[in-house]
């Protein structure tokens, strides 16, 4: 699975459902291992003209992946 495949997919948390955003890029150490996902957080009108820092979520942290979206433990 190459990482643009992933980027086309949706975050969501399994703690409480909510979605967290899309795939931005990855962190990869010497091994060629993702370390870490970045996350552009969703976006609402509030937020649309205010940046926001970009979240990590570290790749043990991913329970699933499936056809449509990514579950992650946070």
């Amino acid at each position: 699975m190459f990482l643009s495949d992933l980027q086309s997919k949706d975050i969501i948390s399994v703690k409480d459902g909510r979605r967290i955003g899309r795939i931005v890029d990855a962190e990869i150490n010497n091994q060629g291992r993702i370390i870490y996902l970045i996350i552009e957080e969703k976006k609402n009108f509030k937020k649309f003209m205010v940046a926001t820092e970009d979240t990590k979520i570290s790749f043990d942290d991913i329970t699933k992946i499936g056809e449509d979206v990514i579950l992650v433990k946070l």
